[in-house]
């Protein structure tokens, strides 16, 4: 029987493996400009590298949301130890482009596991109160980048090698997989077979459908902005990890007191209120330079902050038919879209470049026109998930009016 210190033991190694998830995206964030100089990478090149991450995630997700009735998230969670221990090993002894390429996928693949196993857990964990709960979770997705990102600066300034940042991350990973291997879980629904076939019927939904295409959105603008920060800022005048800690940060703050938002504004409003200041943020990053950086940047910082939890907690509350296949689905959607944009963003930069230098003699105006001409085409992604979620917006309270979803659920 799981009891309520039960419960916190699994919830805290839920976080703890997050937050090695993180890690892996802000470190490689802060050593790309690393992999470019030693392997003479071009910023596509690093694209595909970056890709690989996202890649392994969704498919990680799709696998362990179509078998988690039957494997259960204690497995999952183990898989995740595996492959993060064996992808941070072959990313230490990766001699090139294609060696980079294999154990990022890995560690993506570990990253998606890692998710797969810890959303259903959590949500079966917190029947009663699942987006506040998912959103706590989620605090050590930027919690974590925070941390990953601090430490690549400071290794960084220091002279310490990117394998040395890469193998920073054994340790937490070490622990979580102590923790996961000591706990005992809660046992899956009974009828497993049963219950995956209805998911699977469910993802049928023009809802749940609709939701998974929005994802593909707020997943673009949070992770695919953040990812290549270090390149699109460099030039700025203002410090690229710093920024990246500064945005997790505030994303970490806003996460765990998510509750209070979520019920005043229900999951849909909250989703709404986010396009709109993510679009502002990611527009202001585009024109300014210098110390007006940080500023935009808090405004892009407080519109993705409750993006990916509020995406999840909206499934787990108002689909709730699609069960864990569902809440892997609509994460992997997510991933899977910042995989294919990866390698797109990083030939934006590489002719963004090619252009600016043809315009000026200056190789550091060259990299600051090369950055806000990226940041321009990023802001597409959340002006469009402006018209989706008023659409949605609208949708729900004709649903609500119709008392198909009941009031009072809306309002959590």
């Amino acid at each position: 029987m799981i009891t309520t210190n039960s419960s916190s033991l699994l919830f805290r190694a839920c976080c703890l493996a997050l937050t090695v998830t993180a890690m892996t995206f802000a470190i490689r964030a802060g050593i790309l400009t690393q992999l470019s100089s030693e392997f003479g990478l071009t910023d596509a090149e690093l694209g595909w590298v970056n890709s690989m991450a996202f890649l392994g995630f969704p498919v990680a997700m799709m696998i362990g949301g179509a078998l988690y009735n039957q494997l259960g998230a204690k497995k999952l969670l183990v898989t995740a130890f595996i492959c993060h221990l064996l992808g941070l090993w072959l990313t230490i002894t990766a001699n090139g482009f294609w060696g980079l390429l294999i154990s990022t996928f890995f560690i993506g693949f570990a990253n998606g596991a890692v998710e797969a196993g810890c959303n259903p857990l959590i949500a079966q964990l917190y029947k009663d109160d699942k987006t506040t709960m998912l959103n706590r979770f989620h605090v050590w997705f930027p919690g974590g980048i925070v941390i990953g990102a601090i430490i690549s600066k400071f290794m960084t300034d220091a002279g310490l090698g990117w394998q040395l940042q890469i193998a920073v991350m054994l340790v937490p990973t070490l622990i979580y997989g102590f923790l996961v291997f000591k706990q005992q879980f809660p046992q899956v629904h009974r009828a497993a077979s049963t219950s995956t076939l209805s998911n699977f019927k469910a993802l049928s939904q023009p809802l749940f459908i609709f939701m998974v295409l929005c994802m593909t959105l707020t997943a673009t603008t949070e992770l695919g902005t953040q990812q290549w920060i270090d390149r699109i800022l460099s030039a700025s005048g203002a410090s690229p990890m710093l920024i990246m800690a500064m945005i997790t940060g505030v994303m970490a703050v806003g996460r765990y007191f998510a509750g209070p938002v979520i019920h005043r504004l229900n999951p849909v409003g909250v989703l709404l209120f986010s396009a709109v200041i993510a679009t502002l943020g990611i527009y202001s990053m585009s024109i300014a330079t210098g110390n007006a950086v940080y500023l935009s940047a808090l405004l892009f910082a407080i519109g993705v902050t409750y993006f990916w939890p509020t995406m999840i907690g909206f499934i787990a509350e108002y689909v709730p038919e699609t069960g864990a296949l569902g809440l892997s689905l609509i994460g992997g959607a997510g991933m899977f879209a910042v995989s294919l944009w990866n390698p797109i963003i990083g030939q934006w930069i590489d002719s963004a470049r090619t252009h600016a230098t043809t315009i000026t003699n200056n190789d550091l105006d060259a990299e600051l026109l090369a950055g806000q001409s990226v940041l321009a085409n990023l802001t597409l992604f959340p002006m469009l998930l402006i018209v989706a979620f008023t659409l949605l917006y609208f949708y729900m309270n004709k649903i609500k009016s119709a008392n198909v979803v009941p009031a009072d659920s809306l309002a959590k």
